[in-house]
C-alpha cells in the first residue's frame, strides 16, 4: 500500500479514536435523527478549500456541493424522454426541498484552476480535457463582467478579479432555479457569494448593495 494511502487510513484511525470517545452521541444522533443542516455550500473540488476544515464546521452543519470552479449552472427543465445528468442541480433541488436549508452559498477562492482554464478559452487558448471547457463555460459571462470593472486587468490580478465575477454568475444562476427564487422572495432562504484567499488566509463576503467583496471580520 502507498504512503499516501496509509496516511488517510492512518487519519480515519485517529479520526475514530477521536470522535469515538468525544462526537459518538453527535454522529449517533445524526444518524438517529437523520441530517438537519442550515446551510448549503456549493464549493470548489480543489483539494485546498474543504470548506468543512477551512470553516472548522462540525458534522451536520453544511451539506457540501463540490464541483470544478464551484459552479452553479443555470436552471434546464428536462425535455420528456430525455436522460440528463445534472449532479449539482440535483443536489441543489435535494437540499433545499428536502432539508429545508435557510442559506445557500457560493464558496469561491483565489487560484481556481476552474476559472482560470474558462479564462484561457475566452482568450483564445486551448482548454485541457473533454468535459472542463463546456463546464467552465457556465461563467464565460464572468470574463467580460471582469474587463468591464478592471479593463486593465491581466495575468494574475484579471484571474482573481475572474474568479469573484464567476461567483457572481453563480448566484445569478441560483436565481433561475423555481424553487429557489420562490423561497428568496418569501424570504425564507438567503443566497450568498463568499471567496476564500487560500495564501493570505483572508474570507469575503458580496455585499450586492456596495458591489464589492468585503471581508468577514467577526
Amino acid at each position: 500500500m502507498t504512503a499516501i494511502l496509509n496516511k488517510l487510513i492512518f487519519g480515519f484511525t485517529h479520526f475514530r479514536e477521536r470522535y469515538s470517545s468525544q462526537r459518538k452521541d453527535l454522529y449517533r444522533r445524526l444518524v438517529r435523527e437523520g441530517q438537519k443542516p442550515k446551510i448549503v455550500m456549493i464549493a470548489c473540488a480543489d483539494s485546498r478549500v474543504d470548506p468543512a476544515i477551512v470553516l472548522q464546521a462540525d458534522p451536520g452543519d453544511i451539506f457540501a456541493i463540490r464541483n470544478v470552479a464551484n459552479l452553479v449552472p443555470p436552471y434546464e427543465e428536462p425535455e420528456d424522454g430525455e436522460i440528463s445528468y445534472h449532479g449539482t442541480s440535483a443536489a441543489l433541488e435535494f437540499a433545499v426541498e428536502q432539508l429545508d436549508v435557510e442559506h445557500v452559498i457560493v464558496f469561491g477562492h483565489a487560484h481556481c484552476s476552474g476559472v482560470k482554464a474558462m479564462v484561457q478559452g475566452q482568450e483564445g487558448n486551448p482548454v485541457a480535457g473533454r468535459f472542463v471547457p463546456s463546464w467552465t463555460s457556465i461563467v464565460n459571462k464572468a470574463y467580460d463582467m471582469a474587463k468591464a470593472k478592471n479593463p486593465t486587468a491581466e495575468g494574475e490580478e484579471l484571474d482573481r478579479c475572474c474568479e469573484r465575477q464567476a461567483v457572481l454568475v453563480s448566484l445569478e444562476n441560483l436565481m433561475t432555479f423555481p424553487f429557489i427564487r420562490q423561497r428568496v422572495e418569501a424570504k425564507t432562504l438567503q443566497i450568498h457569494g463568499w471567496y476564500l484567499d487560500i495564501a493570505e488566509g483572508q474570507l469575503s463576503s458580496y455585499n450586492a448593495a456596495e458591489d464589492k467583496f468585503e471581508t468577514v471580520v467577526i
